[in-house]
């Protein structure tokens, strides 16, 4: 019986391993190649009628635009850029120069800043590290321009630094454009081309470097750069639209060939009409060389497969025989481990009978277990974490209250004494102003508890910075005035997302010790800007005193005093930078402290609400 079982699954695993390897071949030879291709072109297509359509909604949001291409690139294996209407990179500015025209026979250009983009010019695999040396700031230089008679976009043919003696080109075009520099090409200082009316112009500029821009290195628009045919495809693009030759003004999608050191490609264009009238393109480019690599190495390795084949069908027997007893060894080595509470591994459920239940059903009871034992283990962080923060409540109070109670007790004691009854009122005093100090730190010691305790939520709100810093200012005018400070405000209307009472705490707390801090008649420089695109960086800075540098890192903890400027007399509790503190780590943003060349600045960012 063993025998005809054994018998019958080696005949059908033989058989079967054989046609599978005859339609390996079948399909490798005869459709795997063009299956692959039309795949992959049709896949593309799809995907560019729907980046269309997102960009169509996106197009005003030039980070939206970015992050559609790099998904795109990164989705289809391919390069995908927009030109417009003159065939110049749309959105990827990030290689060029901006110069200071000097000399033009244009006398609209002079004393103007143009920006000279520099893909068709230079090769950006070219610029090395001592690049700054032949382009530099301040260099001089001399630019021709060919432009369409109707159009201000100016496409640079040839870029002259004076000070080295080297010439960039845009070798296509200029060799498009060079059977006109005769006397029959131009008519006077213009520079517009008469021959076949072509309808273009030359432009002649010299003017100073301002700006350089280079691109970082692994971004998407470096990889489009350092692609030497996808650029030479953009070139032809631009030229053909600067002659008129460019045939893609209609809403089609067109598919070219091309081809590039024995690999095939395929280019994608798609145009767009703009509201204005203009057109927009979408231009890709995508390899096909992958299959033509694998079809390659599968016919290189044909043979080793067939001795492979033939070896798996002699295993084939002893695979299934162990296959059966596979999964249970599997099972009880997991359960081991669930024994010693180690859930880390899965058992693979490789069937549908019985043994694959079972081990579906030990993963359920392994994923459950681990969930409650996690859960278990953060309720006892969290129960630790309240415990300590306890411990420090009781030990902060204890030590604070120490002092307020000690005055107390020796103004009671005086009273009671009769010693100094004719200054009965000035120790009923004191002994107040000590209770009022003992309730404003034991409030400040409960919000700072409640905001260590870990269970703290934060919710977030949108609201404009600059508001509330007014709303701020103008609550605090009285003792601004009182000291006569000059405030110095400098505020960008910008939405921010973030907890306004809890920020409005924090703010507060830096002005009022800024202002406890300064000295009469100083100044306080308060202001608000954007920084990248997504970020809001505030400032409080303070003049005429200074933070020992040792002690800078140390403000932020709970009732620390650094010297006698900072004592209980101020009239803080110790506590109002470390609740700041604690505020601003919920919140998940950078903050700090430093001191100026007059003063001390205290900072901290917030997220824009996008």
């Amino acid at each position: 019986m063993r025998k005809g079982i054994v018998f019958k699954l080696f005949i059908l695993t033989t058989a079967l391993c054989t046609l599978i390897l005859a339609c390996i071949f079948v399909g490798q030879t005869l459709f795997f190649k063009q299956y692959y291709v039309n795949k992959k072109v049709n896949a593309i297509q799809t995907n560019i009628q729907k980046f269309k359509k997102d960009y169509e909604k996106n197009k005003d949001n030039l980070q939206s635009i970015q992050r559609l291409e790099q998904d795109f690139s990164i989705n289809n294996n391919a390069l995908i850029t927009l030109l417009d209407t003159n065939g110049n990179l749309k959105n990827t500015k990030d290689f060029y120069i901006e110069v200071k025209v000097t000399d033009s026979f244009e006398k609209g250009l002079i004393n103007t800043t143009l920006t000279i983009p520099l893909y068709h010019l230079i090769n950006i695999d070219d610029i090395t590290h001592n690049f700054n040396k032949y382009i530099s700031t301040n260099s001089e230089l001399g630019c021709l321009f060919v432009s369409q008679k109707t159009s201000n976009t100016l496409v640079p043919v040839q870029l002259i630094m004076y000070n080295t003696g080297l010439t960039y080109e845009n070798q296509q075009l200029l060799k498009k454009i060079k059977p006109y520099f005769n006397e029959s090409g131009y008519i006077d200082e213009s520079g517009y081309i008469k021959q076949n009316d072509l309808g273009l112009r030359l432009v002649n500029i010299e003017g100073t470097i301002q700006t350089i821009r280079i691109p970082e290195e692994n971004t998407l628009s470096n990889m489009i750069y350092t692609n030497r045919l996808f650029m030479q495809k953009i070139n032809d693009f631009q030229i053909k639209t600067l002659f008129n030759e460019n045939q893609f003004k209609k809403a089609t999608l067109q598919i070219l060939d091309a081809e590039e050191n024995g690999i095939k490609y395929r280019l994608f264009i798609q145009p767009i009409a703009e509201p204005n009238g203009e057109t927009t393109y979408i231009f890709a480019l995508a390899s096909l060389q992958p299959v033509d690599e694998a079809i390659q190495m599968i016919k290189d390795y044909y043979i080793y497969i067939v001795i492979f084949v033939l070896f798996l069908i002699l295993l084939a027997a002893f695979y299934y025989s162990k296959q059966i007893a596979k999964p249970l060894l599997q099972i009880n080595n997991t359960t081991q481990k669930m024994a010693k509470l180690d859930f880390s591994e899965a058992i693979p459920i490789t069937s549908k009978d019985e043994i694959g239940d079972l081990s579906q059903n030990i993963n359920m009871l392994s994923t459950t277990l681990h969930s409650h034992i996690n859960k278990l283990q953060e309720d006892i962080e969290k129960e630790k974490q309240l415990e300590h923060t306890r411990k420090e409540f009781i030990a902060g109070v204890s030590h604070e209250l120490k002092t307020p109670l000690s005055i107390m007790k020796s103004c009671l004691s005086i009273l009671k004494d009769g010693v100094a009854s004719h200054k009965k009122e000035y120790y009923f005093n004191a002994m107040e102003s000590e209770v009022n100090k003992m309730d404003l730190l034991i409030v400040d010691m409960l919000e700072l508890a409640k905001l260590e305790s870990g269970t703290y939520k934060m919710e977030m709100q949108s609201f404009h910075i600059n508001e509330m810093i007014e709303y701020i200012c103008e609550h605090l005018s009285f003792e601004i005035k009182n000291k006569q400070l000059n405030i110095q405000t400098s505020l960008s209307e910008i939405e921010v997302l973030a907890n306004p009472h809890r920020i409005e705490q924090v703010i507060t707390n830096f002005i009022t010790n800024a202002i406890r801090y300064t000295p009469e008649n100083e100044s306080i420089i308060i202001s608000s800007e954007e920084e990248e695109s997504t970020c809001v960086k505030i400032c409080i800075e303070n003049k005429g005193a200074h933070i020992p540098e040792e002690q800078l890192n140390k403000i932020w903890e709970r009732f620390y005093r650094g010297d006698a400027s900072r004592q209980r007399s101020t009239g803080g509790t110790g506590l109002g930078l470390a609740i700041s503190k604690n505020i601003l780590d919920l919140h998940g943003v950078q903050y700090g402290v430093y001191n100026t060349k007059d003063g001390v600045l205290f900072f901290f960012y917030l997220n824009k609400n996008v």
